[in-house]
């Protein structure tokens, strides 16, 4: 019986990375005050009270012709139809801006259940911030902070709440695990695509893609 599948989205460094490591317990993803760092989607098991699920970290989706963001949004946008549960995440301090609004195109057509995230909400005199997200259609949003790591416990009851209703399972993790491993530009991503038999990571001429 399959896991619950939950994927972060939202638009560039609104901390999508830093509540992904949250949820999972430990840093997977790389998290550095820079646009753009995740760029490939990231998977983890993760638990939460009596569910267990996987959780998938995404690039941020942008609007603009800056490299890779037309590959970014596509690995985002299969995070997306994987997902029983999406959790849209957004920057409380910087308001609503024209690609938190991109975003909520994608998932208006991708029909599946959002719970909106509002990050950076890091003391309760903040909270008033969260308002403005309303606007965004997605009903309540949660304010939250991953760097303190305020918030999470109710952000994911809600997003417990829309598993699919199928139970709860004993799921064996007697799985073989390798690393691909090598200088940048000699073909790592091409190789793990073709094993895979899907886009599972972007390549690129570029080196350290």
């Amino acid at each position: 019986m399959a896991k619950p599948v939950v994927a972060i989205v939202g638009r560039p460094n609104v901390g999508k990375s830093t509540i992904f490591n949250r949820i999972v317990g430990e840093r997977i993803s790389i998290v550095e005050d820079i646009p753009g760092v995740t760029r490939d989607r990231i998977y983890s098991s993760a638990e939460w009270l009596t569910h267990d699920f996987n959780i998938i970290d995404t690039g941020g989706i942008d609007i603009g012709d800056e490299p890779f963001l037309e590959q970014i949004r596509l690995q985002a946008e299969i995070a997306i139809d994987e997902a029983d549960v999406i959790i849209f995440l957004v920057n409380g301090r910087e308001g609503v801006t024209a690609a938190d609004e991109e975003v909520a195109k994608i998932l208006y057509k991708a029909k599946k259940s959002v719970v909106l995230g509002v990050n950076k909400i890091d003391n309760p005199d903040m909270r008033d911030l969260i308002y403005d997200f309303y606007a965004l259609g997605f009903g309540e949003p949660f304010p939250i902070s991953g760097s303190h790591g305020l918030g999470l416990g109710d952000l994911l009851d809600e997003a417990a709440k829309h598993f699919p209703k199928h139970g709860q399972a004993e799921y064996g993790e007697d799985v073989i695990k390798f690393s691909l491993i090598g200088r940048p530009n000699v073909g790592k991503s091409s190789m793990v695509n073709a094993i895979l038999g899907e886009e599972r990571v972007i390549v690129s001429n570029i080196a350290g893609t």
